[in-house]
């Protein structure tokens, strides 16, 4: 058994830590550096391990909740993108993006598309505007290809 000192500055390194995850779950990466203004990197590392150790700080529910969140809104490789910077492992982004974890991709990038836009592409300047925002909402070429080549008001596979 390890003894950790106390010090005033751990103290309230812990009570910031706990403020940021009361307001939404953050990785051990973001964590790190929102706190690193405030503590030494010894100090914020035990602070986070405490937090991890008591189930207050996880990386797999940060990812988690960061998924269910977002992706009725984005595509694997956005969602993929967003996980990496905030510092998710590659295992854990893999196992959240799994195809059985999440709803089938073509279906997500129907409903985003028909919120955005009204009515199926009709020349090729529209075509890729519209390709260009499902894109950019990180959704795959094969997908936006085949929603956006489907006459208006057919979507059945």
């Amino acid at each position: 058994m390890t003894l950790v000192t106390v010090t005033p500055m751990s103290n309230e390194l812990r009570r910031k830590a706990i403020r940021l995850l009361s307001r939404r779950e953050h990785t051990r990466a973001e964590l790190t550096r929102k706190l690193a203004a405030d503590g030494t990197k010894e100090e914020i590392e035990a602070v986070i391990a405490e937090l991890q150790a008591s189930q207050l700080q996880s990386d797999s529910r940060a990812a988690e909740c960061y998924v269910r969140g977002n992706a009725a809104r984005l595509g694997a490789s956005r969602l993929r993108q967003n996980l990496k910077t905030r510092g998710v492992s590659s295992e854990l982004i893999e196992a959240q993006l799994a195809p059985e974890a999440l709803p089938d991709e073509l279906e997500r990038a129907r409903t985003v598309w028909q919120r955005k836009f009204s009515a199926a592409p009709g020349d090729a300047r529209d075509w890729a505007r519209q390709a260009r925002f499902l894109q950019g909402r990180g959704f795959a070429s094969d997908i936006i290809r085949r929603l956006l080549k489907q006459p208006a008001g057919e979507f059945a596979e």
